[in-house]
């Protein structure tokens, strides 16, 4: 019998297998989960609200259905958590807001219904910077979320607590949405993958809303709901059960023609590899161009790629990203909000929201979208994928939205985003998968992208990337100290 770290340590696709074969009860996997978020979460508060009950509730009904010969779906009592920007039905979704602190929208967002269908079981709603507009892991309402590499750096955001529940184990994997890279920047900083699917793939519903309230909207076209997770199976498996239409998303695209698993298969052998070290234009860490370099390096020597370095060519399109987030906020909600509650809000968010926007940066936000669009698919013509870093630095501090000095030069707080938001611009498909570690043991993402709709090679591509140098057994010292 597996004792309770070990269970913490398998992946879930392992876990599903063993919990249907009945080598494994969905009680005893939970109880572990459990009992592990117990011991870590007074020292990474990952978990905004947890949900125990609720929890082993649900894993001692499937331990019926499973003893009554029922099938107990592909995801057979896998651990999942639930970031706190995705509705729960039985969690309250607080979205790191003061203002929200006792909202439950009494409803589940489609992917936690699909989840929930397909065996998963919820532990519970992991920690968000407030509305999810930055990308980090401090708010007004709960406790910060700590890196469990480095307790005194952030795990990155805005899915920041999955990021930490995943890389110390309290779950093989867990809901984020990436609005502007908020799945892969924790992939990155934690040293776990994450996927953000093509524009469309994963349906999003019903979003972050209460309706006698004012103020909280979801990025309707900039937004995707994806896996973050320590292996790249398991991104795939979770894919295979949230993807796929639903009419409540009206922006969500017809069944693949592909199955996710099987896209974990195949080599890359002659692909056309489009390697960009900086944009041409953002400072990047030197020590993330190395291993970054590195990594790109491999798919040349090793996976037998084409590999050249090329830039797509876009003008720097970060001012035009945050217009586009601003056209799709409630900006007159947020502003009663920010004229009652500001002593109770982050501060960037209501200098954000009370600036000064007008119809001419709205629509010169959607030309220039348009234009890296445009670049984009002029770009991938010629290459069958893109590889970027995913951050142009590694973990920082906490309590801060971001370096402002990299590589010795002075950039705006969230230029370190510079290669995650174009793709929530263009909808394509990106992952982070981990590259490599710093001198002070500080993880570094690889950032892969696909052409557009094409997230079969974006998965084979990080399937490839992780045989040829696998992660899954690097662990934060953390959890040795604690004796997990």
């Amino acid at each position: 019998m597996a004792n309770g770290n070990e269970i913490c340590r398998m992946d879930a696709v392992t876990l599903a297998s063993k919990v249907r074969s009945k080598e494994l009860s969905p009680v005893e996997v939970i109880e572990a989960s459990l009992e592990r978020m117990d011991k870590l979460e007074p020292v990474l508060h990952a978990f905004c609200t947890p949900g125990p009950d609720q929890a082993r509730a649900a894993a001692k009904q499937l331990e019926v259905d499973i003893m009554a010969g029922k099938d107990p779906g592909p995801l057979a009592g896998v651990p999942v958590s639930i970031k706190d920007l995705v509705c729960t039905k039985d969690l309250p979704t607080v979205s790191g807001s003061f203002i929200y602190k006792d909202f439950s929208g009494g409803v589940d967002d489609i992917v936690v219904e699909r989840l929930r269908a397909a065996g998963a079981i919820v532990t519970g709603k992991t920690n968000v910077p407030e509305f999810g507009y930055s990308g980090v892991g401090h708010n007004p309402v709960f406790e910060t979320t700590r890196n469990p590499w480095d307790l005194e750096r952030t795990p990155g955001g805005s899915s920041a607590g999955a990021g930490a529940a995943v890389a110390s184990g309290m779950g093989p994997f867990a809901i984020g949405s990436d609005g502007g890279g908020s799945v892969r920047i924790p992939a990155s900083f934690s040293g776990l993958v994450g996927i953000k699917a093509s524009m469309g793939r994963v349906p999003l519903w019903p979003g972050t809303k209460d309706e006698t309230l004012p103020g909280v909207s979801s990025w309707e076209s900039l937004e995707c709901i994806g896996p973050i997770s320590r292996t790249v199976a398991d991104s795939a498996l979770m894919l295979s059960v949230i993807s796929g239409p639903d009419m409540r998303d009206r922006r969500t695209l017809p069944e693949a023609n592909f199955d996710w698993m099987e896209c974990l298969k195949g080599d890359l052998k002659g692909l056309r590899v489009a390697y960009s070290a900086d944009w041409g234009y953002t400072p990047v860490d030197p020590e993330v161009r190395q291993i970054v370099g590195e990594a790109a390096n491999v798919f040349a020597s090793e996976l037998e790629c084409n590999v050249v370095e090329a830039n797509p060519g876009w003008d720097d399109p970060y001012e035009a990203f945050w217009g586009l987030v601003a056209a799709e906020s409630d900006l007159v909600g947020l502003r009663k909000l920010a004229d009652e509650h500001a002593h109770h809000m982050t501060p960037h968010l209501v200098d954000f929201i009370r600036a000064p926007w007008t119809a001419e940066a709205f629509t010169d936000a959607l030309m220039a979208r348009k234009a890296v669009a445009n670049k984009s698919a002029e770009f991938m013509a010629n290459y069958d994928l893109l590889l970027t870093p995913t951050l142009t630095v590694p973990a920082f501090g906490l309590h801060i939205q971001g370096i402002e000095k990299v590589d010795g030069q002075i950039v705006p707080p969230f230029q370190w985003l510079a290669f995650t938001f174009p793709f929530n611009m263009t909808g394509q498909p990106a992952a982070s998968i981990p590259a490599g570690f710093t001198k002070d043991g500080l993880p570094v993402g690889l950032q892969i992208i696909g052409r557009h709709l094409d997230d079969p090679a974006v998965i084979r591509a990080c399937a490839s990337f992780e045989k040829a140098r696998p992660w899954a057994n690097k662990w934060p010292a953390l959890l040795e100290e604690m004796g997990l």
